[in-house]
């Protein structure tokens, strides 16, 4: 995926900082990802946050998503897309 200064992958993120979902995009060995992680909350305008990386490797990421935290994998958290909230926004 493409990233810019604005919009990134989940698991790229700064730990702790705000940021809002822009995309969901499933890869292609794995379609069910997208409405898998539509249903627990990664849709367009949610807030995100990533909380924790696990070691070794940063696998699992600890993201939270509204007001529910779960852990994904960074294959899963790479499919979100999302861009930095603005600054004063917190979670």
């Amino acid at each position: 995926m493409k990233q810019t200064d604005f919009t990134l992958t989940l698991e790229h993120m700064p730990l702790r900082k705000p940021c809002f979902v822009q995309a969901v995009q499933a890869p292609s060995h794995s379609p069910e990802w997208l409405r898998w992680l539509e249903e627990i909350g990664f849709i367009a305008g949610e807030q995100v946050m990533l909380v924790a990386r696990g070691m070794p490797g940063s696998d699992p990421l600890v993201v939270r998503v509204g007001t529910s935290t779960f852990a994904l994998r960074r294959a899963e958290a790479a499919c979100v897309k999302v861009s930095m909230a603005p600054p004063g926004v917190t979670q």
